[in-house]
């Protein structure tokens, strides 16, 4: 599987831990950024990983900032995009199972790095139930079709 990945300055060390993570897991992993922890902003990274995975180059995407918070409302603009901030566990799960999750959003100030690790392995082993979700999904898919089309 392929995976975008990126952060802002908060979010630089964490990034940079889990990509080492992800490499040792055989996944292959594109950094889009940033280079170093000099102030950055999140929307230029946030949108570099969405775009990667709405356009199809990547299969998944991992987004880190100070809280998450703005990554995740950044991600979520982008048509196709289904970005979840994850704090623990369940989240992670339930992020796949019921909404099939495509960008996963931490935060690097909030969550420690090895729960972060443990997020982010669950988050991509775990599957989509379909049935009833998917349902709600085509929902979330349809509005996205008006809505861009307003734009």
């Amino acid at each position: 599987m392929k995976i975008a990945i990126g952060s802002d300055h908060a979010g630089y060390e964490l990034k940079e831990f889990l990509k080492k993570e992800l490499k040792k897991k055989g996944y292959e992993v594109i950094d889009l950024g940033p280079e170093n922890n000099s102030v950055s902003d999140y929307p230029e990274y946030a949108l570099r990983v969405s775009h990667a995975v709405s356009s199809g180059e990547v299969q998944r995407g991992v987004l880190v900032c100070g809280t998450g918070i703005g990554m995740c409302i950044v991600a979520n603009k982008v048509k196709g995009v289904r970005a979840a901030l994850v704090y623990d566990l369940y989240g992670a799960i339930q992020s796949r199972k019921h909404v099939d999750s495509n960008v996963l959003v931490l935060g690097g100030r909030m969550t420690a790095k090895e729960l972060a690790a443990e997020i982010l392995n669950v988050w991509l082993t775990t599957p989509f139930e379909g049935g009833r979700h998917k349902e709600r999904i085509k929902k979330i898919e349809e509005w996205e079709e008006i809505c861009f089309l307003k734009s």
